[in-house]
């Protein structure tokens, strides 16, 4: 039965707007607004991530909203370095840990896993960059 659904992942922000701004403006993305309900219900607007390979993620407003503690979206990437200095030129902020331990732009490299960086939305929402 589901196995031939149409899946679509999504997360919630506490502001829409900034949302917007965020994954539109500042990372470049294909963000359209997405009614979340039916025509003429008073539900309120999200967002939908657009991507070229025909995937969707939807992103809704939740008042109460609390950022998740894991990472809820990785883009896979060609070049790391590039990127990460790319987005800090926009404003983007890098984390930095200790554990996984990260270089001084934010990047964690070991020989075991992909170079990542990790950075978060403007709800704290987790994100990362992984170089393929």
């Amino acid at each position: 039965m589901l196995r031939n659904a149409k899946a679509i992942p999504g997360f919630s922000v506490d502001d829409v707007a900034q949302a917007k701004e965020f994954y539109g403006t500042t990372l470049g993305l294909d963000v359209a607004d997405a009614p979340l309900g039916v025509e003429g219900a008073d539900v309120p607007t999200g967002l939908e991530i657009r991507f070229a390979n025909g995937m969707t993620i939807l992103i809704y407003p939740k008042p109460d909203h609390t950022p998740a503690t894991f990472t809820i979206l990785n883009f896979v990437i060609d070049d790391l370095e590039r990127a990460v200095d790319e987005l800090t030129a926009r404003g983007v902020k890098f984390e930095h840990y200790t554990e996984p331990r990260t270089d001084a732009k934010g990047i964690h490299r070991t020989p075991e896993v992909r170079p990542v960086a990790w950075f978060r939305d403007p709800a704290g929402n987790i994100l990362s960059l992984v170089e393929a």
